[in-house]
């Protein structure tokens, strides 16, 4: 009795249960293609559990050690602490193996669902106004899951990680004038530094994670304000959104999509090996291995590396190595286009409205085009770093798949371009998609005895409709 009189004279004074009553009765659409932003977000809630396991097991120390584990390729050499820790993690703790590679496998999910996410609101138009915030945030997000699993994979101090730290740390003193000092500053001293794991330890586990809390919830909070855009559909209009209500269909289908994708990741990280650092060993300094790539999602900035041609620059005296345009400048560009790409469309084509339909790629032919040259891009990109590995799949030399990868990186978007432009292009002008469904046919008998055809569209989808405020 006590308990609910207090609960009703909270409600009383905040009008509790009409907030909630409100809010249970929103609506959401039923594509598919929503859910890859919900896998996203469960994805990075399975990689904070699994992350805070791994954390208490992990030592971010440089000092060397002898190993003495189980694994017995191993043992008898000097190990430094971290990649000692990380050892013990995988062969001695109990679950260990598994959680380091259900944590790992994770991250390769977010990583998928944030670009899978950002393709479709880019080629669907989503992102115009006045939904360009939750572009930017849509941007921040991949960032930040970029310096997420660099930081990550770097912490084992395997020959793997230690690559890339060096690849980082020479990108660092690319940059004119202040390179070495910031080189300096961030790790600590010269390659590969003695405080660089507590550093990046504390980005990984702190900043960055606090970093995609933040962008996550901005993005969950201006989402459910200006609601998700939809397709046109007989009945729909810009002003109402068409679909399943939040309590309960939408709340169970989502608890669902959340366990599906716990599943998932434990299977995979149970049933395929990721990131074994055994096979690849501690890291030396002066020492590298080969193959030696990184994850898909960071693959890309070094597939850049490896194309780039070997070209130099003096400028007031000052040399500016080959690996500042690869390795900052052309990285620096394709993000800040990304970034600027609802503005600069909305200025190019003169188009300041309010937009809450979504486009078929096929009604804006022009940034399809820029979408698909966009994706061949990255896509070459990914090849080329691990053009080693292709290479010798394929049975050719590294050098001729080069020459390859760097014709394909020119004339592959263009191509991709083109094609695409012409296919939209083609299928806009049709007054029926090929894929589309075509209209039901009812027949009825008219007062002569014989029948009529009569057309009716399909049904909307979905059952339920709300006007929501977006002002």
């Amino acid at each position: 009795m006590i308990v609910r009189r207090w609960v009703e004279g909270v409600d009383e004074r905040l009008d509790g249960s009409s907030f909630i009553s409100r809010n249970l009765r929103k609506v959401f659409p039923d594509h598919w293609a929503f859910m890859l932003g919900e896998i996203a977000l469960y994805s990075f809630l399975l990689l904070v559990l699994t992350g805070t396991f791994l954390s208490f097991f992990y030592l971010a120390s440089h000092q060397p050690m002898t190993y003495a584990g189980p694994y017995q390729p191993l043992q008898g050499q000097t190990v430094s602490a971290a990649y000692d820790s990380v050892m013990r993690l995988s062969f001695e703790v109990r679950a260990g193996l598994v959680m380091r590679q259900m944590h790992h496998w994770a991250a390769l999910v977010f990583m998928a669902a944030i670009i899978a996410h950002l393709i479709r609101v880019f080629f669907t138009g989503a992102f115009r106004k006045p939904r360009e915030i939750s572009w930017l945030i849509g941007i921040g997000l991949f960032l930040s899951g970029i310096g997420a699993g660099f930081t990550g994979y770097s912490l084992p101090d395997d020959a793997l990680s230690g690559a890339g730290l060096r690849i980082a740390y020479s990108i660092i003193l690319s940059i004119p004038f202040v390179g070495t000092w910031l080189a300096y500053l961030f790790f600590g001293g010269e390659f590969p530094g003695p405080d660089i794991l507590n550093r990046l330890l504390v980005l990984h586990i702190f900043i960055i994670p606090l970093a995609i809390f933040t962008l996550l919830g901005a993005h969950l909070a201006v989402v459910w304000h200006q609601t998700h855009t939809q397709f046109r559909a007989p009945g729909r209009t810009e002003d109402t959104v068409t679909g399943t209500p939040v309590w309960p269909k939408f709340a169970l289908k989502s608890i669902g999509l959340a366990f599906t994708t716990f599943g998932v990741i434990a299977l995979l990280g149970g049933l395929f090996q990721v990131n074994p650092i055994w096979l690849y060993g501690p890291f030396v300094p002066y020492s590298t291995a080969s193959p030696s790539q990184p994850d898909y999602y960071i693959g890309w900035l070094e597939g850049l590396l490896r194309l780039w041609p070997n070209w130099e620059f003096h400028v007031f005296g000052h040399t500016i190595g080959e690996l500042l345009l690869p390795g900052l400048v052309v990285p620096g560009l394709v993000f800040t286009i990304l970034a600027l790409w609802p503005f600069l469309e909305a200025r190019l084509s003169g188009d300041h409205e309010w937009h809450h339909f979504a486009q078929h790629p096929r009604e804006a032919p022009v940034r399809s085009a820029f979408g698909a040259a966009g994706v061949a891009f990255f896509v070459v990109l990914v090849l080329a770093g691990g053009n080693d590995v292709v290479a010798k799949f394929l049975g050719i030399e590294v050098d001729s798949f080069n020459t390859i990868l760097r014709l394909a990186l020119v004339l592959g978007p263009i191509l991709s371009g083109l094609v695409t432009y012409w296919i939209c292009r083609d299928l806009r002008d049709r007054p029926l998609h090929p894929l589309a469904a075509p209209p039901s046919v009812t027949f009825r008998r008219n007062a002569a005895g014989g029948f009529d055809e009569i057309e009716t569209e399909p049904p909307v989808a979905g059952h339920a409709t709300e006007e929501p405020d977006r002002r």
